[in-house]
């Protein structure tokens, strides 16, 4: 009688050497300040007045829950970035860029924008284009914006960010949110004078228009020229928006 054929055991397998770094818990507890201030940065109103913003590192401490090491790890972190600086025998101070360095920056932010829209009219859902409007639909001929500046301004900023957000490229979100800081600062100082506020609202229309339209050369256009058209603005009129 012939006798079953034993399988045979699998050999055993060899260990992986894997190299695997300990999180040391302090690591965790920096990036996560560092996250959380830098994301209280971003929605600071940085320009609303000359005088410097402080941050206290203690209060920050206090304010996070965590001890003060992981803070001084996210300040040096926050500071290569270009976001504070710290100040000898004053602190920690929001770092706010000069004339010229803003209207740089206005323009990186306009060729962003600009592709973001071109990636809009090819890749966005019709419903989530014209939810767009839904940002200036409190406004109009019987409404006016500038009658309303500072809920206007909350619209506008959100628009601008929606543009991006839409565009679905994380790229161009990241690249924008290094910006984001100032380029919104001064889109809030601008917004309330007349012959800015007054182009504004029909200007973002139209370039809602384009997206809907798929026009992509137009939309693309019209998004870069609105945006330009601030650091125009900014570029002739900067010195006077803290007077």
């Amino acid at each position: 009688m012939p006798t079953r054929k034993q399988s045979k055991a699998p050999p055993p397998m060899a260990e992986t050497d894997i190299a695997i770094v300990r999180i040391a818990p302090e690591t965790s507890f920096k990036n996560k300040a560092y996250e959380a201030l830098k994301d209280a940065i971003l929605k600071m109103d940085i320009y609303a007045t000359p005088e410097p913003v402080m941050l206290d590192e203690r209060a920050l401490s206090e304010r996070l829950g965590v001890s003060r090491t992981p803070i001084r790890e996210a300040i040096a972190m926050l500071e290569q970035d270009g976001f504070v600086k710290t100040v000898p025998r004053r602190g920690i101070m929001v770092v706010r860029r000069t004339k010229s360095e803003i209207v740089d920056m206005i323009r990186a932010w306009a060729a962003l924008e600009s592709m973001a829209a071109r990636l809009i009219t090819t890749t966005a859902r019709k419903k989530d284009i014209s939810a767009l409007r839904d940002f200036f639909k409190d406004f109009g001929n019987d409404r006016l914006p500038q009658d309303h500046v500072e809920e206007y301004s909350k619209a506008n900023i959100a628009f601008h960010q929606a543009l991006i957000s839409l565009s679905e490229s994380p790229v161009l979100v990241d690249m924008t949110n290094d910006i984001l800081l100032h380029v919104r600062g001064y889109r809030q100082l601008t917004i309330g004078r007349t012959e800015r506020i007054a182009a504004s609202l029909p200007e973002h229309l139209a370039i809602i228009e384009a997206l809907e339209e798929r026009n992509t050369e137009l939309a693309e256009k019209r998004a870069r020229d609105h945006t330009l058209g601030l650091a125009t603005y900014v570029e002739t009129h900067g010195q006077e928006l803290f007077n």
